[in-house]
């Protein structure tokens, strides 16, 4: 099966209230014949086009393929929160690596925001981009360990911009009766993510970069220089980077042994108008403490954007709507008879370890994926750390290269139904609240 094509339609937007949302950008051109390049990008979302764009700046000649449109994947779809450090928190990345290389791990997470950031402001991209996002914890004990966390980020980290929350302190920002406080980092920023990917591929064009939409890469000679070939051209570049994520497919085995694409989804209901305050009283995005995460923020017109539910396989349930709502009926019981106007779905990659996978494929083949739900900053710098690589600073790129990152278990045809099976015994822990 191939996910490109698995869920939506060619070379089209998911019906998605971001999509509906922000001003499309007028189509480019699909690949035809022979085109040169220092750089081949494969992927338009934020990984690509982050690359693209600083290589450009560079004085690289860069083309970049997208079988659909810029922003079509992840990218386009997620749930728009920029947090803070990587998707491990320090305490695992401590026991992973040690003290020192996880400090330097953490000042990267700072580096990949304050870099979303600076692109923001430098290319005046407008996607409402807000401080502040709030971990919501539905027991006393994940209540405990979230504020022990921020107590160990201001002590050891010297990052001053969280702060916890107690109960009465939770339930005034977000009167969910579900969360038993947690913490806020106002750090930590949200955003609308198509808006980001739009204007990400706007600066590019503007700096030289040549983008091609509706041109599905069928094959990758690995060669120096490299052939990347679609159906109606080729492009022949000194180096390529993959930036596929969870649609890498069959260009590099050995990345997709380490990246599994997961579905998620979110719905976007109507104008709550007076109701907003029932949802959500600062201007901040929240996730909660469960391993099947709920996240949620109010869109700028006052709509609830909530992303949850479960569903396993590669194909969208028929019902995404209604898969969302189970959810977010246990975190707002009070919006039980909401209109929910769209709900869509995307797929993005994760890891065993839940850490991005950078990798050379080849001497001249760089990769970079398994984002695990952080990609809004971490797919960001990740294509900014490749562009310094293949420009020969590569300090970065081995850092986060240096992760183990072990394939999962059971090869292609046993390691999705292993993934239904772990997912649902979390799945079950979270309803039992253990």
């Amino acid at each position: 099966m191939n996910l490109l094509y698995a869920n939506d339609a060619p070379g089209q937007y998911p019906p998605s209230w971001y999509a509906d949302s922000t001003p499309a950008l007028a189509p480019f051109d699909s690949l035809k014949g022979e085109v040169k390049a220092d750089v081949c990008v494969i992927g338009a979302g934020y990984t690509g086009l982050s690359a693209a764009l600083h290589l450009a700046k560079a004085g690289r000649r860069v083309v970049v393929l997208e079988a659909h449109r810029v922003g079509f994947g992840a990218s386009g779809r997620n749930g728009g929160q920029l947090g803070s450090g990587q998707r491990v928190d320090q305490d695992a990345l401590e026991k992973m690596v040690g003290k020192v290389s996880a400090k330097a791990l953490w000042d990267m997470g700072e580096d990949a925001k304050n870099l979303v950031k600076s692109l923001i402001h430098d290319h005046k991209i407008d996607c409402h981009l807000k401080p502040g996002v709030a971990w919501t914890a539905s027991s006393r004990s994940d209540v405990a360990h979230l504020h022990d966390y921020a107590e160990g980020l201001n002590t050891r980290y010297g990052y001053g911009d969280i702060e916890t929350l107690d109960a009465a302190q939770c339930h005034a920002i977000c009167p969910s009766p579900d969360y038993k406080g947690g913490v806020l980092d106002m750090g930590a920023a949200h955003l609308h993510p198509l808006a980001f990917a739009l204007g990400l591929a706007r600066a590019a064009k503007e700096a030289g970069v040549q983008i091609f939409e509706r041109s599905h890469v069928q094959s990758l000679e690995y060669a120096t220089p490299a052939t990347v070939r679609t159906q109606t051209g080729q492009v022949i570049a000194d180096h390529v980077i993959l930036a596929c994520n969870g649609y890498l497919s069959g260009l590099a085995p050995s990345v997709s042994a380490r990246v599994m694409p997961i579905n998620n989804f979110i719905v976007a209901t109507e104008p709550l108008g007076e109701r907003v305050s029932a949802v959500l009283n600062r201007d901040i995005a929240v996730a909660d403490s469960r391993f099947v995460v709920n996240y949620f923020r109010l869109s700028h017109d006052g709509r609830l954007l909530f992303g949850g539910g479960e569903s396993y396989g590669y194909r969208f349930p028929k019902d995404i709507a209604a898969t969302v709502r189970k959810p977010l009926q246990i975190v707002f019981p009070h919006l039980k008879d909401v209109k929910i106007d769209y709900a869509w779905g995307g797929t993005l990659g994760i890891t065993m370890k839940r850490f991005p996978y950078l990798t050379r494929v080849a001497p001249n083949v760089l990769s970079a994926s398994g984002y695990s739900g952080h990609g809004v900053g971490t797919a960001t710098h990740a294509g900014r750390i490749m562009a310094q690589a293949i420009q020969g600073q590569s300090d970065g790129f081995d850092t986060m290269g240096a992760i183990a990152t072990p394939s999962f278990p059971g090869g292609s045809a046993m390691r999705t139904p292993l993934l239904i099976l772990a997912m649902t015994w979390y799945a079950l822990r979270d309803r039992l609240g253990l």
